[in-house]
């Protein structure tokens, strides 16, 4: 090993005594941080289940919401719909980023000519984020049917899909415009400079630092995504939530429901994490000077 490899205690160098003094403090810091944190966490803890519990309603409260019983019996056909909506989440995830991208650039075209398409996609994104989403599966799920239109599709799993897709691309489509303005106008300026053309410059050089700096917030997008495929039940449709209302309805007990609900949380915090994770590394990232 070279002198210049060699590790720095062999150099002679050492710590001085108020650096690891510090250092000794900020262990201690953080441990008792740790361990403060562990106690109010469990004393909060035992205060809730004491009151919850302790109140006069509970034995019948756990024997309608918390049935060990109906949990069994409903959790096998619970994760059986669930596969409909991880199906939806992943055909509508894709439409409403591919949908969104396209309503962005829409809204960003420069020029008088452009006007029209400007105006059009604002009148989409300003109509689509007022309306509820409900609202919107309602009138798609039973008013397209009612149409009789030929070649158009009744099924409540496909019209449910596309009023999801319709609702979300609205607000995805201002997440990526966000993005785009969000680019200062000098790269667009050196692009040209460089020859490109502006549709070039657009593809090229502003859409990928857009999508970069707008990963997180898309990320909540998708979660949100991923709870709201729950009301195509109103359709009709047998995803998690419906199978859940099956069960609950034969023998009003509404344990099913409870599973359902765990089951998007469990599906859930996977997704909020990575999304804390992903914003997390941007900003660290961005601070280091490594995100343009």
């Amino acid at each position: 090993m070279t002198p210049d490899h060699a590790p720095a205690v062999e150099d002679g160098y050492r710590p001085s005594e108020r650096r690891l003094a510090r250092e000794r403090h900020r262990r201690a810091r953080t441990r008792r941080a740790t361990a403060i944190a562990a106690a109010s966490t469990l004393v909060v803890g035992v205060v809730l289940f004491a009151l919850i519990t302790g109140s006069p309603g509970w034995p019948r409260t756990k024997e309608t919401f918390f049935s060990a019983h109906y949990a069994r019996v409903a959790l096998p056909q619970v994760l059986e719909g669930l596969w409909l909506n991880l199906r939806l989440l992943a055909v509508c995830g894709a439409a409403v980023l591919v949908f969104g991208l396209l309503l962005a650039v829409a809204r960003t075209l420069r020029g008088p000519v452009f006007f029209p398409i400007r105006a059009l996609a604002t009148a989409y994104t300003d109509f689509f984020r007022g309306l509820p989403l409900i609202i919107c599966l309602l009138m798609v799920v039973f008013g397209v049917p009612a149409l009789r239109l030929e070649g158009v599709t009744t099924d409540p799993v496909l019209l449910g899909g596309a009023a999801l897709v319709l609702t979300y691309s609205a607000y995805v489509a201002e997440v990526f415009r966000a993005g785009i303005e969000s680019v200062h106008p000098s790269q667009r300026a050196a692009a040209r400079s460089l020859g490109l053309s502006s549709g070039q410059a657009l593809r090229f050089v502003v859409l990928p630092q857009a999508v970069r700096r707008v990963v997180p917030p898309l990320l909540n997008d998708l979660v949100s995504l991923q709870k709201d495929t729950g009301l195509v039940s109103i359709a009709g449709a047998v995803d998690a939530v419906y199978a859940a209302q099956i069960i609950a309805s034969k023998d009003f007990n509404y344990t099913p429901y409870v599973v359902a609900g765990l089951v998007f949380v469990a599906l859930t915090i996977p997704m909020t994490r990575l999304t804390d994770w992903v914003t997390a590394r941007m900003d660290r990232r961005r601070a280091q000077g490594g995100l343009v």
